[in-house]
């Protein structure tokens, strides 16, 4: 289990600072890692509602991602497919 900041120099199994935190990805498959990179969702919301956002929102994103992807998964496989494609996301 290994998260790879910017540099790509792997953090350790802990979740990083918040200074660390900004522009990290994430790459575990644990249902309650987050799948998203904080710092674009940060600025999405901050230039499109002048908002800021909430840690939990980074939790719910990735939760609706899983959710998403399991989708896509179970589309693909019953189309017999082992690749995702765009058209099995719902």
């Amino acid at each position: 289990m290994s998260l790879h900041g910017r540099a790509g120099g792997a953090l350790s199994g802990r979740r990083p600072s918040d200074a660390s935190w900004k522009g990290a990805t994430v790459l575990m498959s644990d249902s309650n890692e987050v799948l998203v990179v904080a710092s674009k969702i940060k600025n999405h919301i901050k230039n499109q509602g002048d908002m800021k956002t909430s840690a939990s929102v980074l939790q719910a994103l990735s939760d609706r991602l899983r959710s998403l992807c399991d989708q896509a998964i179970e589309n693909a496989r019953s189309d017999g497919r082992k690749t995702v494609l765009d058209r099995d996301i719902p």
